[in-house]
């Protein structure tokens, strides 16, 4: 008994990754209610599959590859029509718009007034007037754009060209040399030697996270033994 649950919950576990890397991963946030109902069936029948004694291990799969088959089938026809997309997915609702909200789109969103509040509070908007326009996105989220004058200031509002913002790879973590990423940005162990004993340093090891852009700018975070006991939250 033992043994074939162990062999079932591994079926189930092995399936389901290989369904989810078929149908594509997404964020809570980014699921369709048709994406997530389909994920909840499928990983019940998983969890029915991993106890079951006595059904035959086959109709539980052929099921869970059901569902995956009527996921990707869904996901191609939305991506090729415009009117099953928004069937599928449902549409944007305008909630607020020029000083107005609109109760009735409220009423379609099954959102409460106070509820729709919450979220531009959430969004970092308490006084509703620096609201321009408030969307309802068909994956649940709320999409604000603020009024121009109470919206961030950019670079470009001042005429400014800031550098470029790089990616820092990883070069040293927890004192593991990551040879890859020294490579990706284009330099050596010998170079990365001579970085380090610039800062004292002579032994990677002794580095807690090292981390360099293609440009060479390098931060590095040495091993500090203890810990800081300075309570400046408390």
């Amino acid at each position: 008994m033992y043994l074939h649950i162990c062999f079932t919950t591994i079926c189930s576990i092995l399936f389901l990754f290989i369904l989810t890397k078929l149908m594509g991963c997404h964020q809570m946030s980014e699921m369709t209610m048709f994406d997530y109902i389909n994920g909840i069936t499928i990983g019940s029948i998983a969890a029915e599959m991993a106890t079951s004694l006595e059904q035959d291990i086959r109709i539980p799969l052929l099921a869970m590859g059901i569902y995956a088959a009527a996921s990707l089938l869904f996901s191609f026809l939305s991506q090729k029509s415009l009117l099953f997309r928004r069937i599928l997915n449902g549409t944007s609702l305008i909630l607020l718009s020029k000083d107005k909200i609109y109760r009735d789109n409220l009423k379609q969103a099954g959102m409460e007034l106070s509820e729709f509040l919450l979220q531009c509070r959430n969004k970092g908007f308490f006084d509703l007037r620096q609201i321009d326009t408030a969307i309802l996105e068909p994956n649940g989220t709320l999409s604000i754009l603020p009024k121009t004058e109470h919206r961030p200031l950019t670079p470009a509002d001042l005429s400014l060209t800031p550098v470029k913002d790089e990616i820092y790879a990883n070069l040293i973590i927890d004192g593991k040399l990551m040879k890859e990423n020294l490579r990706h940005i284009g330099k050596n162990e010998t170079w990365l030697n001579d970085q380090l004993k610039i800062y004292g340093i002579s032994d990677w090891k002794q580095v807690f996270l090292a981390v360099c852009s293609k440009t060479g700018d390098l931060q590095l975070y040495p091993n500090l033994p203890g810990k800081n006991k300075t309570d400046l939250l408390d």
